[in-house]
């Protein structure tokens, strides 16, 4: 390492800190504007309540879709320059949507900000696993991700604050900053970590052997689709929590509060997770979270029926469903990666597509299904838990709580 490379490589608590700020920039572009969805609504003459749902939703289709290219990418260009450019163009984006004057306008400009914020969740672990491996990447991936967790619980309430001193806009320009400031930090300070030695040439043939092996089997795909589905739970609740919260509920004043309560559920399970799936397995704490999330699903519908669903019994299943989805989703990658980790760089664009995309269109189907009560979240979490369970069946060839290879 020359003098000069020595001097601009990260310290590891850094080095930590950059890789949490880089998965920030997705959830805060996910999670911030959720108190201003309303604003927005009556600004840009959004007509019917649930369209204001696709301002989320279509941000997530960019990012879906943005993932098939970035892995490839990379592994041919550096992870830097990738890095540097979407990070640029998340910056202009972001600002392209400060500035729109219609619906539309903003729509296109959220879906831009998707497609360059997918580059964050791909380079987040490349950059990370070019720089260690076994324990000392789990270490570090574990840490950024228990400061990532902090994000969705106060994005909200920084919207909120935004909100107090000035209009909706000032979201999108605080999204702007945030990016500049990270692109600014990537600039000055992050190395390209991966050697031109190393780089893979783009090659047709080379993608359409990883496609093949990453979609043909039966563990890689299916537990891919799986976690679409957790993940389309995840969006149908962010995208109709501001209406559930509001509309529903009229705990307006309360609703970053309520909203923090229920993703602070899903970290604490994911915490929690990264602490016992060594003793007890991915399938055992995987599978057992599916089920949970099917009998509370119909414990839930069977209070919604009944008539005495309320704020807080609407907080207690879903922050008991969140947890359940916080058990599934990690656990769901790591088995879908099992069989494929000698092309991972690939296989991880192809399964982030199948689990963004899917989830994108799971979580629309729930959530454009709001008619002013919470039914519509609680059958679709129930559809979402039998689909899994019907899915975990035919990949585990009908076992559960089975360990076993999956090659």
């Amino acid at each position: 390492m020359t003098n000069q490379e020595h001097h601009r490589s990260m310290h590891p608590n850094e080095f930590v800190a950059f890789i949490a700020a880089l998965m920030a920039v997705n959830a805060l572009g996910v999670d911030l504007m959720l108190p201003a969805l309303a604003d927005i609504g009556h600004q840009l003459a959004i007509a019917t309540a649930n369209h204001r749902q696709w301002i989320i939703t279509v941000y997530m289709l960019g990012f879906g879709a943005g993932q098939l290219i970035y892995g490839p990418l990379a592994d041919r260009f550096g992870r830097r320059p990738v890095l540097l450019i979407t990070l640029a163009g998340f910056v202009a984006a972001s600002v392209f949507a400060a500035s729109s004057a219609t619906f539309a306008a903003l729509l296109g400009a959220r879906v831009l900000q998707g497609l360059m914020s997918a580059s964050t969740r791909v380079l987040a672990v490349a950059i990370v696993r070019d720089r260690f491996s076994g324990r000392q990447m789990a270490r570090t991936l574990s840490v950024a991700q228990m400061i990532f967790f902090l994000v969705p619980i106060l994005a909200p309430s920084i919207g909120q604050v935004l909100l107090a001193f000035g209009p909706w806009r000032f979201i999108f320009y605080a999204l702007a900053t945030f990016a500049a400031v990270v692109l600014a930090w990537s600039v000055v300070r992050l190395r390209e970590s991966l050697p031109v030695e190393r780089r893979t040439p783009l090659s047709l043939a080379s993608l359409r052997h990883a496609y093949a092996l990453t979609l043909s089997n039966r563990f890689s795909a299916g537990y891919a689709v799986a976690a679409s589905l957790t993940f389309g739970g995840i969006i149908a609740f962010v995208s109709s929590a501001q209406q559930i919260f509001v509309d529903e509920f009229h705990a307006g004043p309360r609703f970053t509060i309520l909203f923090a309560a229920c993703a602070f559920s899903m970290g604490c399970a994911s915490f929690a997770n990264s602490r016992l799936v060594e003793r007890l397995g991915t399938r055992l704490i995987s599978q057992s979270a599916v089920l949970g999330l099917i009998a509370l699903s119909i414990l839930h519908l069977g209070v919604i029926a009944s008539g005495f669903e309320n704020l807080w019994s609407y907080m207690i299943f879903q922050a008991l469903s969140m947890t359940c989805i916080g058990l599934c989703g990690s656990n769901f990658g790591a088995m879908a990666m099992e069989p494929v980790g000698h092309i991972a760089g690939t296989a991880s664009s192809i399964q982030g597509f199948i689990t963004s995309v899917g989830a994108v269109i799971v979580g629309s189907l729930i959530g454009q299904s709001y008619n002013g009560t919470t039914f519509p979240l609680a059958i679709g979490y129930l559809g979402i838990g039998l689909a899994v369970l019907a899915i975990v069946f035919v990949v585990e060839g009908g076992k559960l709580f089975h360990a076993r290879n999956a090659g």
